[in-house]
């Protein structure tokens, strides 16, 4: 076989071939050991007329990217080890050309131990949110810096992720994440953090400004707590053994029916019931009697707006 020389030798392509290989090598890597999150986006516009689709297929794209190809953390993900989730942009009014506003749903999702099931660890519902989107205009990670309302909010989505799915693995896990949601809001110009749902004026009780105050407050730390229990020491061993780990939970359920006396109109507990109300009804329909009646009791409480939905386990 005939040599390919340059410079007068083999090894200069020698070693350009194995920097190239290297260098894919590193890629491969790179994107097994890399970004944290696995995001399935959607945006929707059923009913717009005025906006080119082609914005909005463009933005699903870019917000798949953004989510997806960013580096969150410092802490490095196999590929098996992302954390699942979906955000839902809802188009309900074009306001002009590149300004609409939408309903988001924003959905973390955890895999439950030695089981195919997958749990919700945050089911959030933002509703009536503006968006100003250029198409092909950059959306940058805000944790640290400001650049505009857009990158704000979904990096701000993008650690209520990372926040929940945290606290679900380690008691109050999520801290750094939730903390750093907070600073996004604090960089806020006043312009921008008096709209709603960053405003803390907002009487909502799920606006992006009170989740975050309401998560790391003191008085919540017993319910995040019993949410680790909940996913760790219950959940996750549930197909060892489903009585005791049912007991588990009606433990960890009686932390948060406790929190929820003590915390008027609680927007982490409208969250923690929206991702498990469906989960918690299938756990306990087949309980043993005190069982169900205990957590019946609990739930129609803490989700008084459908306690009909829990009579499977009265």
């Amino acid at each position: 076989m005939q040599k390919i020389m340059i410079s007068g030798s083999t090894f200069k392509i020698q070693t350009l071939i194995a920097f190239t290989l290297l260098g894919l090598l590193l890629g491969y890597s790179s994107s097994v050991m890399g970004q944290e999150l696995k995001v399935n986006v959607s945006v929707n516009a059923p009913r717009i007329q005025n906006i080119d689709p082609k914005l909005f297929q463009t933005f699903e794209s870019e917000l798949s990217i953004f989510f997806n190809n960013t580096k969150w953390t410092e802490d490095e993900f196999e590929d098996f080890e992302k954390i699942e989730g979906n955000v839902s942009v809802n188009i309900i009014e074009d306001i002009n050309e590149t300004t609409f506003r939408a309903d988001i749903q924003v959905q973390a999702i955890r895999p439950v131990f030695n089981s195919t099931y997958k749990t919700q660890t945050l089911n959030y519902q933002d509703k009536g949110v503006i968006i100003t989107y250029n198409e092909l205009q950059p959306i940058r990670n805000s944790f640290n810096s400001y650049f505009d309302p857009l990158s704000s909010l979904l990096s701000f989505y993008a650690f209520m992720i990372l926040g929940f799915d945290y606290d679900s693995f380690e008691i109050y896990g999520g801290d750094d994440h939730f903390k750093v949601a907070r600073d996004i809001i604090n960089s806020l110009p006043a312009s921008v953090a008096e709209r709603p749902g960053w405003d803390p004026k907002n009487r909502s009780n799920i606006s992006r400004f009170n989740v975050i105050e309401e998560i790391l407050s003191p008085r919540m730390r017993p319910y995040r707590q019993a949410i680790y229990e909940y996913h760790i020491k219950s959940l996750d061993h549930m197909t060892e053994n489903a009585a005791k780990s049912r007991a588990v939970m009606t433990s960890a359920l009686t932390s948060i029916g406790e929190v929820n006396a003590s915390i008027l109109d609680s927007g982490i507990l409208q969250m923690f019931s929206d991702s498990k109300r469906i989960e918690i009804i299938e756990i306990f329909k087949g309980a043993p009697r005190g069982d169900k009646t205990k957590v019946h009791g609990i739930m129609v409480k803490v989700d008084p707006a459908r306690a009909s939905e829990y009579d499977p386990i009265n």
